[in-house]
């Protein structure tokens, strides 16, 4: 719980002449800030939920040229492929989705407030449907394409990583396609995690196998993490 008897007297320091001006300054030091937004952070489901819920977005990968390279791949993947269902677990605000050109879209996201978002973004379209992780309708699927895009790297949380893991490829019957940082690293951020999961899919699913990978178009560049990702495309099949 807060400690509320705290409060008063760090107002208090923070209006003294002097003092208040060197707290604030600590305050905004990056070990500090860091560790605010640690104690502030519970879950990665948590996080997305309320991130939605106050108008955030899904983040800069979602929009601008990462947007569209994204969609570019995929929309020529699917087409190549004659895929005809789309199932993708991590919707978020729909924003990436508005560049897609699926058949028939299932879009899957942990935030309720997401879902409604995508819900009213694409009332008026009879191909797409979205539901709340863990409400899926048991009659959907098996799906041609499974997507998980930019969402790996936000599980924190090892049992969250694994049936997110197990869920992608139980849902799939040709193709699954994940577009993530594919090594194990802390992140800047509570909520991002680098995960190396291609080892997972060697060790838990036998019956798949790493069909090919295609680099990000815009590599990382830390003078321009808004236009530039960590994140490769790498496609998966069934063994044969």
């Amino acid at each position: 719980m807060p400690d509320t008897k705290a409060r008063p007297i760090v107002h208090f320091v923070k209006q003294v002449p002097l003092v208040g001006p060197v707290a604030r300054s600590i305050a905004r030091l990056p070990p500090v800030e860091r560790w605010r937004r640690q104690m502030s952070f519970h879950s990665s489901a948590d996080y997305w939920d309320a991130r939605y819920r106050a108008g955030g977005t899904s983040g800069a990968g979602s929009y601008g040229r990462l947007a569209t390279f994204k969609a570019e791949v995929l929309n020529e993947f699917v087409r190549a492929r004659g895929i005809r269902s789309v199932i993708e677990f991590g919707c978020g605000d729909g924003a990436q989705l508005a560049l897609a050109d699926y058949p028939a879209y299932v879009g899957i996201d942990v935030s309720p407030a997401a879902v409604r978002m995508c819900r009213e973004r694409f009332a008026g379209d009879p191909t797409k449907q979205f539901h709340v992780l863990g409400s899926i309708p048991p009659e959907l699927g098996p799906f041609g394409l499974v997507l998980s895009l930019d969402v790996i790297y936000h599980l924190v949380e090892d049992t969250t990583f694994d049936a997110y893991m197990r869920g992608l490829f139980d849902h799939a019957s040709d193709h699954v396609v994940i577009y993530a940082s594919d090594r194990d690293a802390p992140g800047t951020s509570p909520h991002v995690r680098h995960r190396s999961f291609t080892p997972w899919v060697a060790r838990h699913r036998t019956d798949w196998q790493h069909a090919h990978t295609i680099p990000n178009r815009y590599p990382f560049d830390a003078a321009d993490p808004d236009e530039t990702s960590f994140a490769d495309f790498h496609f998966f099949e069934p063994r044969r």
